[in-house]
């Protein structure tokens, strides 16, 4: 599972631990440190109206996908949701669907817990639904000792030392065998160190770590977390150090490090 020891920081002093809780049914996970912050990433409420425009025509998932999610808060009962990113779908306008869903989705959300959107490149336009403070940079915040941000920027300064939480990836596990693939596109989890050089960071006295946030809209699809080090995809994923990544199922079950991933038999 995934876990993380007390660390003590510049001033001498003991931080709590960061103790993970998994919910694979989102898939979303709870960190609890002084505070419990239920984290997911990705929704992409009103994707429909943006499949519908290419010829592919969805029914609103948008009620069973909150559903899901408030299920999931109930059941966590955290003092924040935080969204990586990614709430709503169209780039770069707001669609009739999501004018009259998103609304509703936050309606839901406030009443059961404080939320806060770390946005996205697919968020413009949500600033006019959103509540003083329930937005977050788009570099970045920490809250809690954890940075939190979408994750297709650079992180902001403060972010340096800590465990940033990233959506925007979408990663995926596939597991291969001798016989091929015996699990395929399973939502999962990348944690990593990153060179902070490389995204100029400051330097501090504890490494910066990376999470990599599966999203939470069931048809996402994803990235193989073979192929996220390295890509164009965002800078953060360029400044992965591979020898130090982990990868692990959406129920925190651990898989193995991201260099002895066996890879996929048809790429030889």
């Amino acid at each position: 599972m995934l876990h993380t020891d007390n660390r003590t920081d510049q001033s001498g002093l003991t931080k709590p631990a960061m103790n993970p809780e998994f919910y694979p049914e989102g898939p979303a996970i709870l960190i609890e440190r002084n505070e419990r912050t239920l984290v997911i990433a990705d929704p992409h409420f009103g994707v429909e109206a943006d499949l519908h425009r290419r010829g592919l025509h969805f029914q609103s998932g948008t009620a069973p996908r909150l559903s899901r999610l408030v299920t999931i808060i109930e059941e966590s009962n955290p003092d924040y949701l935080v969204v990586l990113g990614d709430l709503k779908h169209m780039i770069p306008y707001v669609t009739y669907q999501e004018r009259n869903e998103v609304p509703e989705v936050l309606r839901k959300i406030r009443e059961r817990t404080e939320f806060r959107l770390a946005p996205g490149n697919h968020d413009t336009g949500l600033e006019k639904y959103l509540l003083n403070g329930e937005l977050l940079p788009a570099n970045g915040e920490v809250i809690d000792g954890c940075g939190y941000m979408h994750g297709h920027t650079i992180p902001a300064p403060e972010l340096a030392g800590k465990l940033i939480l990233c959506g925007h990836h979408h990663p995926v596990v596939n597991i291969y065998d001798e016989v091929g693939c015996s699990l395929r596109g399973t939502p999962g989890y990348l944690l990593a160190e990153i060179d902070s050089t490389a995204l100029e960071l400051p330097e501090t006295q504890t490494t910066t770590r990376v999470l990599l946030v599966p999203a939470f809209y069931e048809l996402a699809g994803g990235l193989d977390v073979r192929l996220i080090p390295g890509n164009k995809i965002s800078p953060i994923a360029k400044a992965i150090r591979t020898e130090t990544a982990e990868v692990f199922l959406k129920d925190g079950t651990y898989v193995d490090t991201w260099e002895n991933l066996s890879p996929n038999p048809e790429e030889k």
